[in-house]
């Protein structure tokens, strides 16, 4: 829940990390099903054909299964897609916004590689590009819940949270309940110190079908900064080891402990980029 933690200090850091982490989950899935159109490596061996990437050494198989893809023929944007996705998964982020950039020059109508570059843009702090790109990838008349998912995370990033709320909502009328969606809404919300609401919306996000262990992470995290360090241990716990899970809630409680690390919460952040499974 909070290893990340160690690295990037402050509860208002912690979060921003996770809202793009989280809106880039759907990308993720989309790797792994990627197998089913493709003979490469990823519909073999240890990945197999659904299955998702596991760690380091299923990434570089696929970072250079379709580099070399990509190479070979630039202007084939689905190898560019998933050369840029495990170049992410990999933190070779600048590369992956330059692949995607020149992909998306030669694909300019391609919705699915436009929202991939805006949110390489956005792993990358390039926000306004990101809301940019973004916007290009779904039309007004034909929205795409994922991109107002990941538009709502960028405008979180960039602390116009009112204006991001208005996107999750959006993307909640497409796709009731969807986990993704509500697990951003409710840190949404934490940025605005609004921790109450933030647990209601969370807590309806590990109800749901299909919520993954980052959204039951970000309830815990939620839980220990109201103070409620058992309880939110205990929710830790349901995806972690016992002796992580109480690892992580013990530094929680003590950066909470020391003085202004919360009243950060109420500043601009300082955002970091996701994790690299984003």
């Amino acid at each position: 829940m909070l290893l990340e933690a160690r690295r990037r200090g402050s509860p208002r850091q912690i979060i921003s990390t996770r809202l793009l982490a989280t809106a880039a989950f759907a990308a993720v899935i989309v790797v792994s099903v990627a197998g089913c159109k493709t003979t490469g490596p990823e519909t073999t061996g240890s990945i197999g054909a659904q299955a998702a990437p596991t760690g380091e050494v299923d990434w570089r198989r696929l970072r250079d299964y379709w580099g070399q893809r990509y190479h070979a023929n630039p202007s084939d944007a689905q190898a560019a897609i998933d050369y840029a996705r495990a170049l992410r998964a990999m933190e070779q982020r600048a590369q992956a916004v330059a692949v995607l950039q020149e992909a998306s020059i030669r694909n300019p109508h391609n919705k699915e590689l436009l929202g991939d570059y805006g949110r390489a843009l956005a792993d990358a702090g390039q926000y306004a590009q990101a809301l940019s790109a973004l916007s290009r990838a779904h039309t007004p008349d034909n929205p795409d819940w994922r991109i107002l998912n990941a538009q709502g995370a960028v405008l979180d990033q960039m602390g116009r949270h009112t204006e991001a709320q208005r996107h999750y909502s959006a993307a909640l009328k497409i796709a009731p309940n969807a986990p993704s969606v509500l697990s951003n809404l409710g840190l949404s919300y934490a940025l605005e110190k609004n921790l109450k609401q933030a647990e209601v919306v969370l807590r309806r996000a590990v109800g749901q079908p299909g919520a993954n262990p980052k959204v039951r992470q970000n309830l815990a995290l939620i839980v220990g900064l109201q103070g409620r360090f058992a309880e939110a241990e205990q929710i830790a716990a349901a995806d972690l080891p016992p002796q992580e899970a109480a690892a992580n809630v013990a530094y929680l409680r003590q950066m909470l402990a020391q003085r202004g690390n919360w009243k950060q919460m109420s500043q601009q952040p300082y955002v970091l980029s996701p994790d690299k499974r984003s």
